[in-house]
């Protein structure tokens, strides 16, 4: 329940009173200031309560956007001000102070909701004032000013302009041209029938997983099927979204359940392309866990690099400068946004090569396509980084540990290790990965890989044995899931027997989504995963370390069985922490996050 309290004096045909009740407002009316805080008074704390001019003349999406957000504790637009549970003391605060300021009888002269907003920025409070456009949201003085208002209020589309701002802001071409056009009315549709983001995000789940059982049949019609499926899915995918900003229905679990969903359902694809192949005799399980292992090392990139600058303070890149004026270049853009394979082109493609050729062209495209992206964007960003002397903050150097997920063995190596901060965290970190990976490759299960796990293990910890500030410090943790991913992968081939590798793409999986978590526990300022958590599987060191040696000790079908259990056992322990953090942030309000950043 939210509450609404009209200040102001009364104006007849004034739709004010509907427009509020529409957005769910319960409506109280004040006589004066004086009864407008007492009215705020008695609204219950835990409630959404909002300050309207009863003259504000302007559009319901307008309200809509500065009263529902439920982002923002404070937010504003002219004439209105509103605060949740979060805001609410700053809120009554701001009002008392204005009404003691004008003896709580000035509400015929001008308005207190923007005087009380005046005060909020005074007191330093954070009201959000979102970006109206052509939509209009006034107080007028008198009533020419109040017609001219009416008229520039009719001679704007509110639902068009709604409708528009459901797409996200920054996309790629394939979304933006071939799927945004539609699926903006499907979450339209969506909105009308009650249905809310989480269901829309469940039911694209859903399908994908329906898409990769289809292909996992190994017949044609089963790959048309399923790339038609995929396609729809990813439809779904963008719906939930638009969904979510044509109804401002935000949330901490809603951005969870998206971002997880849109991983799952891809490298469940995967799954279903190689089992789809091996009923055709084709075992393409290799180029499926390739395929996740640089997607994900891809994203790992592209998170680590933006922590690191995230609220970093650093001079003008060459680099950076260059990437701005192709920007400003119309078909540049596109280009450059189709290259990197978002999502939609990636998905794209996939779902057009399974209906048309084979899983095992489908995944070797994929992965040559992810390659020439990753390469493309990490070369872009290894020369910003180091073309600009970056500042990197406390906060940026942790969250890049964070997302090293360094174990018990690292930490306590690194307390061991001597001498003072050393500029190689990345060259370490660099060498280990290619040295375990190398020697996984050139001898396989043997000792000689456990060997060169255990200077792995050493160049981890000297890699993290001080704050990750380095220009080129964000490269840590890609290198340590390169490693860690790449190891298992090759481990697995190496063993030659049946099983090996879909037990190893189990493995990949449960750590990825671990690490997926984490990111997103980042994102939305909740820090990393508890400590006992991490010790619990191993760190990234200590998995690679235990991968080698059960290679090594066990015989192939041994080690089948070692990775399937290590799996089902990282999988149970990291997805029901997950479960529980998510939904107990959920349920206790957590303020809601919506990602509008890169295309995944």
């Amino acid at each position: 329940m939210s509450t609404a309290i009209l200040t102001g004096q009364p104006v007849p045909g004034s739709s004010i009173e509907a427009d509020l009740r529409s957005l769910g407002f319960d409506i109280r009316t004040a006589t004066d200031a004086a009864d407008a805080e007492t009215l705020l008074a008695a609204v219950p704390s835990d409630q959404r309560v909002a300050v309207v001019d009863t003259r504000f003349v302007g559009h319901r999406h307008a309200l809509r956007l500065g009263l529902t957000d439920p982002r923002f504790p404070l937010a504003a637009v002219p004439g209105a001000v509103t605060a949740q549970p979060a805001g609410r003391q700053a809120l009554t605060r701001a009002m008392a102070r204005e009404n003691s300021a004008s003896g709580g009888t000035a509400l015929a002269v001008d308005s207190l909701a923007d005087r009380i907003v005046t005060a909020l920025d005074a007191d330093g409070g954070e009201v959000h004032r979102p970006e109206l456009g052509s939509l209009v949201s006034v107080v007028p003085a008198d009533p020419q000013a109040r017609n001219e208002a009416r008229q520039a209020v009719g001679a704007v589309d509110d639902e068009a302009v709604r409708l528009k701002s459901a797409v996200k802001a920054r996309d790629g071409f394939f979304t933006t041209f071939c799927i945004s056009p539609y699926s903006r009315y499907l979450a339209r549709w969506c909105a009308r029938r009650g249905l809310t983001p989480n269901q829309v995000t469940t039911a694209s789940l859903i399908t994908a997983l329906i898409a990769a059982g289809c292909a996992a049949t190994g017949t044609r019609g089963g790959y048309i099927a399923a790339g038609l499926l995929l396609l729809f899915s990813f439809v779904l995918d963008c719906t939930d979204g638009q969904l979510a900003r044509y109804s401002l229905q935000y949330s901490t679990l809603g951005a969870w359940l998206d971002a997880t969903f849109d991983r799952a359902k891809e490298y469940a694809y995967y799954a279903g392309l190689a089992l789809g192949a091996a009923r055709g005799g084709d075992d393409v399980w290799a180029l499926a866990l390739g395929a996740m292992v640089l997607q994900t090392c891809r994203h790992v990139v592209d998170f680590s690099f933006n922590e690191a600058n995230h609220d970093a303070t650093a001079n003008t890149s060459p680099t950076a400068a260059l990437s701005g004026k192709l920007d400003s270049v119309g078909w540049t853009v596109w280009v450059r946004r189709m290259i990197v394979l978002p999502i939609g082109e990636r998905w794209a493609m996939i779902a057009v090569l399974t209906a048309a050729t084979t899983p095992r062209i489908t995944l070797s495209v994929l992965l040559v396509g992810c390659a020439f992206a990753a390469t493309y964007t990490t070369a872009g960003r290894v020369l910003r980084s180091l073309t600009r002397k970056a500042r990197r903050t406390d906060r940026a150097a942790q969250a890049l540990a964070d997302l090293a997920d360094s174990g018990p063995m690292t930490a306590a190596l690194a307390r061991l290790l001597p001498g003072g901060p050393r500029p190689t965290a990345t060259l370490s970190a660099a060498v280990g990965a290619v040295l375990v990976t190398l020697g996984a490759w050139m001898w396989g299960p043997s000792w000689w890989v456990v060997l060169m796990a255990g200077a792995y293990v050493l160049l981890s910890a000297e890699a993290v044995e001080h704050p990750l500030k380095g220009a080129l410090d964000w490269l840590v943790p890609p290198l340590f899931r390169a490693a860690e991913y790449g190891t298992v992968l090759i481990l697995a081939a190496k063993a030659d027997v049946n099983g090996a590798l879909p037990a190893a793409f189990g493995l990949v999986a449960a750590v990825a989504y671990h690490h997926y978590d984490t990111v997103y526990r980042i994102r939305g300022n909740a820090g990393a995963p508890p400590a006992w958590l991490v010790r619990a599987v191993g760190g990234q060191e200590g998995r690679t370390l235990l991968v080698a040696m059960l290679a090594a000790v066990l015989t192939a079908r041994q080690f089948t069985v070692a990775l399937t259990v290590l799996a089902g056992a990282i999988a149970l322990v990291v997805i029901a922490e997950s479960i529980r953090f998510w939904v107990a942030a959920h349920r206790a309000g957590a303020p809601s996050v919506h990602d509008e950043g890169e295309p995944a």
